[in-house]
């Protein structure tokens, strides 16, 4: 495996961690796995780490003349602090909805400009739970809702690794295979 370890600055370490520990929590929430633990009980830890915390990393981000790592913070901060503010208002489910398929959108496209497969892949399920849970909202699907909370967990976890990786020196890049006929996993 490849050893890379060069991709962390110590502003996409502590965004990585923010955004893991706030998707962990929000997703458990969602799924409902632990008994008592809801969605409205991940509200603080979005509000102050998801929302607060995100959005200075990016913006420590962009002072470091980091766009790609100040842009993904940055946003994802205010959406989670946008949630946050907004959790228990009295808004339909279809604007809930609306609100989950533009967190989808952005989610993308950090998702399609990310350089990490790593980061790539936090922000692809982040997209994908984020679009299963605006169905849900738009559906009034509780099912599908859990199923968005459980690619919210796997989001959490893959942002988690990547930030524990940098710190331990473990690996944040897949192996390179060969292309081409006839090659072998031996070369």
């Amino acid at each position: 495996m490849d050893n890379d370890v060069s991709a962390g600055s110590t502003t996409s370490i502590v965004g990585r961690l923010a955004l893991g520990v706030t998707l962990l929590a929000f997703g458990l929430g969602t799924t409902k796995v632990i008994d008592g633990v809801t969605t409205a009980d991940a509200v603080s830890l979005a509000h102050y780490v998801g929302g607060v915390a995100l959005f200075l990393v990016g913006l420590l981000a962009f002072r470091d003349r980091d766009t790609a790592t100040g842009t993904a913070f940055a946003a994802l901060g205010a959406l989670w602090f946008t949630w946050a503010v907004g959790a228990g208002s009295q808004v339909s489910d279809n604007a809930a909805g609306l609100f989950l398929l533009l967190f989808a959108l952005v989610a993308l496209s950090l998702a399609l400009g990310a350089g990490g497969v790593l980061d790539q892949a936090t922000y692809g399920l982040l997209c994908a739970s984020m679009l299963l849970l605006a169905v849900a909202g738009f559906a009034y699907s509780d099912s599908l809702g859990k199923v968005g909370g459980w690619f919210a967990v796997a989001a959490g976890a893959v942002a988690w690794y990547a930030a524990t990786a940098v710190l331990a020196k473990w690996p944040t890049a897949l192996p390179r295979r060969a292309a081409g006929r006839g090659v072998t996993a031996a070369g």
